[in-house]
Order: structure tokens, then sequence, then C-alpha cells
């Protein structure tokens, strides 16, 4: 994507001496140290615990926090594929008040791609991804000693999201989707077709051309088309290329957990992570089914042009669950939990954390 192209300038621009690379490291470095005292948790019952640990037969970084090991237990699957959330603790600091959150940086990504780098990051697949992801679920089930867990998936994580929650509803006590993907077999081609009306009327020839030569079809691309199409698809979007500048990148630059080092293998992974995409090139969830034993939810991004959020809503409507809610994050695009990460509790707080409840003592 277009934030890959920006920060890998940014980075490599530090390797120059100068006066105001000096200034602008010291800037980060009083952010930095603010941030890192806006994460400290001293509660009796708090938990903030970060390292590696074995996974699917390699080193992955997973990262545990929250003021109470009481509260309900939120397992996060990040996008990308190799966008890696660890870069949004500071924004999301509310949530760790009344969830327990565990965030992993999948192989391939962040922390956990530096750590092996390529060569030791073994079979980067969808399908080895998929049992990484229920391997963290027990993990973080045995730690915290709870039964059950809250999924929360985000983008290209929300691929995993929907079978994880479909198939394995004794680990889940409800899904959150958001920026969530709906792979249609290359039915829905109404993504492709806004796409090309944005570079339309921007006047874009070149970028265009490109697109209509890739075709509507994703069975039928490359990972790099894949990852062509995203860049193509943010750069061409005001709301989201600035949601990517300011919350992402934004985000990257000042997280205390991080160091430049940090940043480079994120980017690096990201592009490591590409090749993850031929595993959902052929996948149907509606084929898969529709039906799911735990509470379902949906908050999506207002304008998501990356993940559209008519796309989402068609899904949510033809889905069967216990309970289930779509709620929509006013004046996002993609990004909208981070976004707006207090709206975004809000709505956790609102529907998600009841349903839990209820559903717990429906089991008691």
């Amino acid at each position: 994507m277009i934030a890959t192209a920006a920060a890998i300038t940014a980075v490599t621009a530090l390797a120059t001496p100068t006066a105001a690379l000096l200034t602008l490291l010291t800037h980060r470095g009083l952010r930095r140290a603010q941030a890192a005292k806006t994460l400290r948790i001293d509660s009796p019952r708090g938990i903030d615990e970060q390292g590696f640990v074995r996974i699917g037969g390699i080193d992955q970084w997973i990262s545990v926090r929250g003021e109470d090991r009481t509260n309900p237990v939120l397992v996060e699957i990040h996008g990308g594929p190799g966008a890696a959330n660890s870069i949004y603790t500071v924004r999301t600091r509310s949530w760790e008040r009344h969830f327990t959150i565990v965030r992993w940086d999948m192989r391939g990504a962040g922390k956990t791609f530096g750590r092996g780098g390529p060569a030791g990051q073994g079979e980067a697949t969808f399908e080895r991804l998929y049992e990484d992801a229920l391997e963290v679920t027990r993990y973080a089930r045995d730690l915290l000693r709870t039964e059950r867990v809250i999924l929360l998936a985000n983008s290209y994580g929300s691929a995993f999201g929907l079978r994880l929650a479909r198939n394995h509803p004794e680990l889940y006590s409800a899904y959150v989707g958001t920026d969530q993907n709906i792979h249609t077999g290359g039915r829905d081609t109404s993504a492709h077709d806004a796409l090309r009306e944005r570079l339309r009327a921007a006047g874009k020839a070149k970028q265009l051309a490109q697109v209509e030569a890739m075709g509507a079809d994703p069975h039928a691309w490359t990972p790099q088309q894949r990852a062509t199409y995203a860049k193509l698809s943010a750069q061409s979007d005001p709301l989201t290329l600035a949601t990517l500048k300011k919350v992402v990148l934004g985000s990257m630059w000042l997280s205390p957990l991080h160091s430049l080092r940090d940043l480079r293998d994120f980017f690096r992974g990201q592009s490591f992570s590409e090749r993850i995409t031929e595993g959902t090139a052929g996948l149907d969830d509606r084929a898969d089914g529709t039906r799911f034993e735990i509470p379902f939810f949906l908050f999506q991004g207002e304008h998501d042009v990356l993940t559209p959020t008519a796309s989402a809503k068609a899904f949510f409507d033809e889905v069967e669950a216990p309970v289930k809610r779509f709620a929509l994050i006013e004046d996002c695009s993609h990004f909208a939990s981070f976004t707006r990460p207090d709206r975004f509790l809000d709505l956790l707080q609102t529907h998600v954390r009841p349903a839990v409840a209820s559903e717990r003592c429906a089991g008691a």
C-alpha cells in the first residue's frame, strides 16, 4: 500500500544526520516517552505481558494487556496481510480498562517477522496462519483462565475471523468484525467498478489501465496484483489516504513499542506476506455458510472503499446468529476502529459485552 512506500522513504532518510532530522528524532523521542507513561498498567489485577511465544513451531510476538484480568478477553486478528495491530496500542489504551486485549503479530508480520526474518517464518500460507490463530486462542484461554474469548478481526484478518467463529464456537463467545472483508468467489465486482470510476474521474489513465488489465476476478490476480489493487484503492480515495497518513503512519512513528528497526521490519513483513493472499483468492463466504452459533457483530466504517460497507451489510443481513448487530462508524473509511477508538469501544460496551454476559449466564 501507499503507506509502505511513504514510511520506507521516511525511515531511509533517518540515515542522513541533518539538523532537521535530529529535531524530528528528538520530537519523536519526547512523544514516545509520554506515550509510554500512558501505557503503564499499575492496577493490582492488571496484566502487561509482551514477548515471544512458540506458536506453530516458530517464535511469535504476543501482547496481553488489560487493567483487570477478570474483564472479558478479546483476541485480535490483524489485517494486511502483514499489518500488525501492535502499532495502535496507544490509540486503543481506553479499551484496556474494559477488556483484556490479546494482540498477536502473525508469522510474516511485525516483530514476529523481525525475530526470524524471511527464512524464519516457516510455512507462510493462509492455512498455516489459521492454525496459528487457533493456537494463539488456546494460549490466551490458558493464560487468562477463561473458557471462551471474544474474537475481534479486522480487514484481511476477518477472512480468518469468519472461519474461526463459524468452526469453533467452543472457543469464542462472540465475533466482532471491522473493516470486514467479504469474499464472493469473484461474483461481486462493485469495489472494482468503483475504483475504476474514481480513477477515471481523477484522470488517472495509467492507473486505470492497470486495473482494467487485471480484470475484476481476484481468482486470476497474482499476489503482487492484489497489493497493487489495494494501493490504488487507497490512493484514489481522499479519506482513506488521509487516514493512512494520520492514523497508520502516525501510530507507527510514535509507538513506544517500536524502534526504528521494528518499523523497517513492519514494512518488510508486509511485502513478505503478500504471498498469503493466494490462500483467499477463491474464498466464498456465503458458500461457506452464514449461520453462526455465537453472537455476531459487524462495526464498519461508513465510507470504507477497501472493504466496502455495502458488501459487509449485505452479508450481515443473511447471517443467522443468536444475537447480531450491524453499526456504522461515522465519518470513517478503512481502519475505522483505530480512527475512532472511543466510538468503537462504545459499540463493544453497548452491544458486545452484554451479549457475552448473557451467554455466560445462559451457560452457567
